[in-house]
């Protein structure tokens, strides 16, 4: 999959920065990217504030670690310097007239008051929507203020350090983005993957290992929820819904327990009813297979034409020639088709935002 900025580069340069461009391989060193890319934003944090000798420029370097240095994915960090610069802009005005009333009263007493109370007010509203911009707030009166007998012009400096240090956080963000729909979009491919991998073994192993059943059940718990934790950047990074994405995360929750239970629910295989299953299950098994291998290479290679319907079930045409005993997994296994075609459908809706 070609990145939006390998399109505009000459070909010779295209191919020689194909390694950096290509979102598996950004995906799996995205930890060592990270890390270069948090120490080359240092650098030029230090760099910048002692060439031009700006006064506590160690305070662009400490907010270029608050925003970016926790943060790898790109919706991340822009939704966090967001926030920090509001708080920076509330917590240095309140900062200012706190060392504006210093100045003119002389009552330190009063500052600490006032103090107090600011940082009571950030607290109240820090528990709730927004407690990120309080919190920052009531730090950055103290980065501004002190304890109110910091200068006026110290003040303004150490705002001014904090601003810069956000912008250098967005400018290296940029730099190599590391786009949290990469990591979701490998993920989702790797639980599609397991689920083919499970299904195929419900299907057709006659010694079904439940034990090693059950630990893939529970990496699939655990891959959903780092799913669940990349969706609130996915949705700024391509510009999707909250809820398209919900949609998919359903999907997939609901696909596993009926994964789950239709292992439960699997009569034994006997010598008389494999060979008929095998003939009526055997194609839908195959389908269903195919299904998720392709929704898993869509998601990883960025072919879109994977997602092509993979033909209708044949299971309600055979109804008639399997065991009645067999009925019960056959009704699951039409809903947990019925699931992944669902989960087949929203990906493609959405695929000319995801496949960047």
């Amino acid at each position: 999959m070609t990145s939006p900025l390998s399109t505009h580069l000459p070909p010779v340069l295209r191919r020689v920065l194909r390694p950096l461009l290509d979102p598996a391989r950004r995906y799996r060193y995205a930890r060592q990217i990270h890390a270069a890319r948090v120490a080359l934003g240092l650098l030029t944090s230090i760099a910048l504030t002692t060439g031009i000798h700006l006064p506590h420029g160690e305070w662009a370097s400490i907010t270029l670690l608050v925003v970016i240095g926790g943060l790898q994915h790109h919706g991340n960090i822009r939704k966090k310097a967001a926030e920090r610069a509001l708080g920076t802009l509330i917590g240095a005005g309140a900062g200012l007239l706190i060392i504006l009333q210093q100045s003119y009263f002389h009552v330190p007493l009063l500052s600490y008051v006032l103090i107090v109370i600011a940082c009571a007010i950030c607290a109240y509203q820090a528990i709730g929507k927004g407690g990120y911009i309080a919190l920052l707030s009531a730090i950055t009166i103290f980065i501004v203020a002190g304890h109110g007998e910091n200068a006026v012009a110290d003040g303004l400096w150490r705002a001014a350090d904090v601003l810069i240090g956000i912008a250098i956080a967005l400018l290296f963000s940029f730099a190599l983005p590391l786009h949290a729909t990469y990591s979701w979009r490998y993920k989702l491919a790797e639980a599609l993957r397991s689920c083919a991998r499970m299904h195929t073994a419900i299907a057709t192993d006659a010694a079904l290992d439940k034990a090693e059943l059950q630990r893939a059940m529970v990496l699939q718990g655990g891959l959903l929820v780092q799913l669940r934790s990349l969706m609130p950047s996915v949705a700024k990074e391509i510009n999707v819904s909250m809820e398209q994405l919900e949609a998919i995360q359903h999907g997939m929750r609901v696909s596993i327990s009926l994964l789950e239970v239709l292992a439960a629910t699997r009569p034994c295989f006997d010598d008389e009813s494999r060979a008929v299953i095998q003939e009526c299950l055997g194609e839908e098994t195959r389908r269903i297979s195919a299904m998720l291998i392709g929704m898993a290479r869509a998601l990883t290679h960025g072919v879109v034409a994977r997602l092509e319907p993979r033909g209708d079930s044949q299971l309600e045409r055979m109804a008639e020639a399997i065991p009645a005993q067999w009925a019960g997994y056959v009704s699951l296994t039409l809903r947990l088709s019925g699931e992944f075609d669902a989960l087949r459908q929203r990906l493609s809706e959405i695929a000319q935002r995801w496949n960047i």
